[in-house]
């Protein structure tokens, strides 16, 4: 008898929540959520599960082609060792396995670069760092995701942090659609040639990870751990905690949401809707879009000049950044009608606010006289990008009593979902990432130009006195059950 020779080490091997994500079944899956989960990994090896198919095509992605490197050298590691006889061909950055099979590498660094890919096909596609990408570049890919051959899956995989161009529409995409691990159905209807209607149906679904669940991360390089710690606050309740609302490039983290204190209104900007009473001022905000969205948005001014948002009307068309295509005489209709059937609004002299460009008639009528034929009325705002910035951060600072000078309603959820999320522009690093979905942010920027305030410090560690309200010294106001 021979004694039995012992068993090659495995090269690598799926740790739980990486084995969770390989499992998966959606069309669409997200992977991590923080740094140091093994995403890249589990991505590689994923891309490989089809290279036993002649026809197989795989695809994955980086913002940049530089972004690539590392997850290229990981490949020449665990793909030459799974497959001996696999070819890398560096010129054209895509490996080639006996079978046929191919894994291409590539990137996207401009939205014209989506169009690189038109003509081509894939029966897998993975995004590295998603939140690098806009929804634009994301779903573009949705139609080069199809099948080369027979006995193909075709789906799509994708890693993030938290952060970035496209945090807004991966988060509301992924992470506040359902809960972590929840598939989140999506049907759309379509017309077909001959008459009736098509359902279909796609499902996503949101894994979660973090360092903690990397434990051969962990054991190989223990200081890993403090060195996420060490960062900056920001950055560190991403990185190492995969928090979706706290973020390295966040232009406003004095920004919190808190349900716990909708109703008594400290130390959160979102908060219940109440009746306004009617001596407070109300405020009109006008943000023009054709292609992209435009943006309307209604704020009422106690006598202390806090501000609160009551309303919106946001021309999007369901899809992230992507307009409704309306004319102005179409949208100051629609204002019209709010202004006369909103209980909120209905009966008061509104000021209207306005981008200062909606008043240029070089060619032809401008937007703002389309407009006033329908009774809305607007005066240009002031357009300081930087000084309007700062209000903001004066507006979102918080007293010691844990008061900010701006508040939103919690039934204003597009200004809830983007102006958090707004990132620097990596260019011009005092101002917003204007490729960012910015159009409330400006909007609103008009409306605290025109009634600006002072430097206000945040102190946002101090607790408030219990029993205090910042409604105390005003009019009585009255919560409405929403």
């Amino acid at each position: 008898m021979t004694a039995n020779k012992p068993l090659p080490k495995a090269l690598w091997q799926p740790q739980p929540k990486q084995l969770a994500f390989l499992a998966r079944p959606e069309y669409e899956c997200l992977y991590g959520g923080a740094a140091g989960g093994g995403k890249s990994d589990a991505l590689l090896v994923e891309a490989l599960r089809q290279v036993h198919i002649p026809c197989y095509k795989a695809l994955i992605l980086r913002k940049t082609y530089p972004q690539l490197s590392a997850l290229i050298d990981r490949s020449r590691v665990l793909y030459k060792a799974a497959f001996p006889t696999a070819v890398y061909h560096a010129a054209e950055h895509y490996w080639q396995f006996a079978s046929g099979a191919k894994i291409y590498f590539g990137s996207m660094p401009t939205a014209a670069d989506k169009f690189n890919y038109q003509g081509k096909q894939y029966d897998f596609i993975a995004f590295d760092e998603l939140t690098h990408f806009t929804f634009e570049e994301y779903s573009y890919m949705f139609s080069r995701n199809r099948p080369g051959g027979r006995g193909t899956r075709v789906y799509l995989r994708a890693t993030a942090n938290p952060g970035g161009i496209g945090h807004a529409w991966v988060k509301e995409r992924f992470i506040t659609a359902a809960p972590p691990l929840t598939p989140i159905s999506e049907s759309v209807t379509i017309a077909a040639p001959g008459g009736g209607v098509l359902t279909k149906k796609r499902n996503r679904i949101f894994v979660p990870s973090t360092v903690f669940d990397n434990k051969i991360l962990l054991e190989n390089d223990p200081g890993y751990l403090a060195s996420l710690a060490m960062l900056p606050q920001a950055e560190r309740s991403a990185l190492l905690y995969g928090n979706w609302d706290s973020f390295d490039g966040q232009v406003f983290t004095e920004w919190r949401n808190d349900p716990a204190h909708y109703n008594d209104m400290r130390f959160t900007h979102v908060i219940e809707p109440f009746r306004i009473p009617a001596s407070w001022p109300i405020y009109r905000g006008f943000d023009f879009g054709y292609t992209r969205p435009f943006s309307v948005g209604w704020y009422a001014k106690d006598p202390d000049d806090r501000l609160y948002r009551i309303r919106e009307y946001y021309g999007c068309n369901g899809t992230p950044n992507q307009g409704l295509r309306y004319e102005p005489g179409h949208i100051a209709a629609e204002i019209a009608a709010i202004e006369q059937n909103d209980p909120l609004l209905r009966g008061k002299p509104i000021i209207g606010i306005a981008d200062p460009s909606v008043f240029d008639g070089s060619r032809g009528r401008s937007v703002a006289e389309l407009m006033e034929k329908h009774g809305v009325y607007w005066q240009p705002g002031e357009n300081a990008r930087i000084a309007g910035k700062m209000q903001f951060h004066y507006r979102f600072a918080f007293s010691a009593e844990g008061l900010p000078m701006l508040y939103i309603f919690k039934t204003c959820k597009h200004f809830i979902r983007t102006v958090p999320a707004l990132v620097y522009d990596r260019a011009n690093v005092e101002d917003i990432d204007t490729t960012a979905e910015d159009h409330i942010y400006d909007e609103c920027r008009y409306v605290l130009m025109h009634i600006p305030l002072s430097a206000r410090k945040n102190s946002i560690d101090k607790k408030p006195p219990e029993g205090f309200s910042p409604l105390s010294s005003s009019p009585k106001v009255e919560f409405l059950r929403m």
